[in-house]
């Protein structure tokens, strides 16, 4: 009955719901309703009431696993959603969740972490409730079908073009992990490479040890950006973009979509459009670049950047390098 009570507050937008109303929309008992107002509230939902118009959902909204995975349509990413308000980092709770018995797909979105990480052991900063912290976990026995450089190059996109279907904002992607507008940050991506552990025995694989999991984690920037002294490089949201705050739970369902269709494309070895969708929003090609990669520097002119090769560069004494994501840093563009 709660998850009914918050549906309709949800897709009611700004507008109220008298009390009457409400009730009878939700087809409750006005006691029922009060049990229910409070049970949504206790998980964080902040409900105004106004005696003069009655009540509504708090914008943006607190996220909610049930109004994730509503309606979202998916056949992998997404399937089941856990939310939780403060934890170490998403990343971690998704790979300890890598052991259950249907734990492929799952996401774990938080409203703050405490320790978030980007790639190299960097910092992701997120003030609570403001933006959108989550990792996907995924699971496979065949090494070639989910590789770690596919999968870092269709979580960028997918972020890209869930950002555009819901907001309208058009992003760029800047190889190997970052979502740019307006040439500032505004998400990035972390793709890591575990082994599921025994809830029995942490130091050993679990019993599905043929699996390997994937993990990945996205963090996007939609109602705060970190300040400008807490990083390296500049960093945007998107309300700043656009002048108004952005309800996240749309964002997080368009780029969940777009990720599971991505992925599916992956695993069945079609690359060619991921590759071409991918070249479609990125400006490096044939750009002069500097990359760190596996604690070389490299310098030189973007060829191609490919779902499995990585950046392909040809440098300024005359070699063509293939560098991987997992292991480069782009230093200049």
């Amino acid at each position: 009955m709660p998850d009914r009570v918050l549906e309709l507050l949800f897709d009611r937008e700004e507008g109220f719901f008298s009390l009457d109303e409400l009730a009878a929309a939700a087809k409750l008992s006005r006691s029922d309703l009060d049990r229910c107002i409070c049970e949504l509230r206790s998980r964080g939902h902040e409900i105004e009431f106004s005696p003069a118009h009655g009540l509504r959902l708090a914008r943006p909204v607190h996220l909610s696993a049930h109004l994730i995975e509503r309606g979202l349509d998916v056949r992998r990413v997404g399937r089941g959603v856990i939310v939780v308000d403060e934890v170490g980092s998403t990343n971690d709770v998704a790979l300890d969740s890598a052991r259950g018995a249907d734990a492929d797909g799952l996401v774990v979105a938080a409203e703050f972490q405490r320790r978030g990480r980007g790639r190299h052991g960097r910092a992701w900063l997120s003030p609570s409730r403001a933006n959108l912290t989550f990792s996907v976990v995924l699971l496979d026995s065949d090494p070639q079908r989910l590789a770690h450089e596919a999968l870092t190059i269709a979580a960028g996109l997918a972020v890209a073009e869930g950002i555009a279907a819901a907001a309208g904002c058009d992003c760029e992607l800047k190889w190997p992990n970052d979502v740019l507008l307006d040439g500032a940050k505004v998400a990035g991506v972390l793709v890591e490479l575990k082994q599921p552990t025994s809830a029995a025995n942490p130091s050993r694989a679990s019993g599905s040890n043929d699996r390997r999991c994937l993990i990945v984690g996205i963090g996007i920037n939609v109602n705060a950006a970190p300040a400008p002294d807490e990083l390296e490089t500049p960093a945007t949201c998107l309300a700043d973009h656009l002048g108004c705050a952005v309800e996240r739970i749309e964002v997080l369902r368009e780029v969940l979509r777009r990720l599971d269709k991505w992925v599916a494309k992956i695993a069945s070895g079609r690359l060619d459009a991921l590759h071409e969708a991918w070249l479609a929003r990125c400006g490096m090609v044939n750009q002069r670049i500097t990359v760190v990669s596996a604690g070389r520097q490299c310098v030189g002119r973007v060829l191609d950047v490919s779902p499995l090769e990585g950046l392909i560069l040809s440098t300024d004494d005359g070699q063509q390098v293939h560098l991987s994501a997992e292991s480069s840093t782009v230093l200049a563009f």
